[in-house]
């Protein structure tokens, strides 16, 4: 009894320590790593030195990047000044990643136009023309269709969709489960259908009409749910639910919801990393080729098909930019913050793009 009792103790001991030990340590550490030292004195010492300009080089490389952009944008291939078409046009959509020539495209820019949206070097912009663009192309924006959105937030598709006639569920977590799992806070979930956003252009009369909202947990779709619809669809979504296999696995349970025949469009983040290092188990998890080559034969064993996957990250300058965060600051009120372009991004140290899927359910 003495002896375990002794042990008891002395691991006590041992652990009060190593945590004491811990905190002097980091303390040390975050010192030499300030600029200034308690003298008030520039830091001398290697790390300080390493580190001190790290914050303006990181700056320069958004203005730089900006800068890039803008003369772009001068040119009308995209931004502004760029044409919006009247018309949609067809481009064969497959699944693909994000990528400079895309918010060029008559596609890309024709969606803005009806969104109301500049076509800015933006990603979240990709995803939502990508997104339109795949489910026009399946014939499915016209009146009498049905499209279920997961995971909505505060997104202008569920209403946009709603004004052309699509009878939408949307659905989120926000009011379902608690805040800890909300990787976008409170504020950027929706937990009614008031909280959907209706832009100026869109009738509120036909999104009230054509729209409704549910809470939904994409981990657990319930059953009633099954079978109902031509089109679901979630935007940089799936990748937070927890783990990688969580995510594949909403993606094919997504499946159900279908009718036979119906399309799902999901984006979610691809690490550009050519190493199989990833991360797993975590509030924001990033996918590889590995992951979809898996999903898209788990999905063929049940007779669905993942439309092949472009892999090519683009050959613009502003695909091989990588924005870094924090994505929007001012370091100084008179340095003005930069429209920096963010096609690709780290995401924990990983260079990342947005990937878009499209999958056609088995016809029945």
């Amino acid at each position: 009894m003495f002896e375990r009792l002794a042990a008891l103790l002395a691991d006590h001991l041992y652990e009060r320590m190593r945590l004491r030990l811990r905190k002097d340590v980091q303390a040390d550490l975050f010192g030499l790593m300030e600029r200034v030292g308690p003298d008030r004195k520039p830091q001398t010492n290697p790390l300080a030195q390493a580190l001190k300009d790290n914050a303006n080089l990181r700056w320069n490389v958004k203005v730089l990047a900006s800068a890039l952009a803008e003369q772009l944008y001068a040119t009308g291939v995209a931004g502004p000044t760029a044409p919006i078409p009247r018309d949609p046009q067809w481009s064969n959509l497959r699944s693909k990643l994000c990528c400079q020539a895309d918010i060029e495209s008559v596609w890309a820019r024709y969606w803005c136009g009806q969104l109301q949206l500049v076509p800015l070097y933006r990603r979240g912009i990709w995803e939502l023309c990508f997104a339109l663009q795949a489910i026009w192309e399946a014939g499915l924006i016209i009146e009498g269709t049905r499209a279920l959105g997961f995971g909505v937030g505060r997104d202008v598709l569920p209403a946009f969709l709603a004004s052309r006639g699509v009878s939408v569920l949307a659905t989120d977590m926000g009011g379902l489960v608690e805040e800890s799992r909300l990787w976008r806070g409170l504020d950027g979930h929706a937990a009614r259908v008031e909280d959907l956003v209706c832009p100026s252009h869109i009738d509120p009369a036909l999104v009230a009409s054509y729209c409704d909202f549910r809470a939904v947990d994409m981990t657990d779709i319930p059953a009633d749910l099954h079978g109902g619809f031509d089109v679901c669809w979630s935007v940089c979504a799936f990748e937070h639910l927890g783990s990688i296999e969580a995510g594949l696995a909403f993606v094919e349970n997504s499946l159900k919801c279908l009718k036979p025949g119906g399309i799902a469009v999901h984006t979610t983040e691809f690490s550009l990393d050519p190493s199989p290092e990833t991360t797993d188990d975590w509030p924001t998890v990033l996918y590889h080729q590995r992951h979809f080559d898996e999903l898209a034969l788990r999905l063929a064993r049940q007779g669905h098909e993942l439309l092949p996957i472009d892999l090519d990250g683009g050959s613009g300058p502003l695909d091989r930019f990588i924005d870094h965060p924090p994505y929007a600051h001012d370091p100084h009120p008179a340095l003005a913050y930069p429209m920096a372009p963010h096609l690709k991004l780290s995401v924990d140290g990983f260079p990342v793009t947005s990937a878009g899927l499209i999958i056609r359910t088995a016809a029945g």
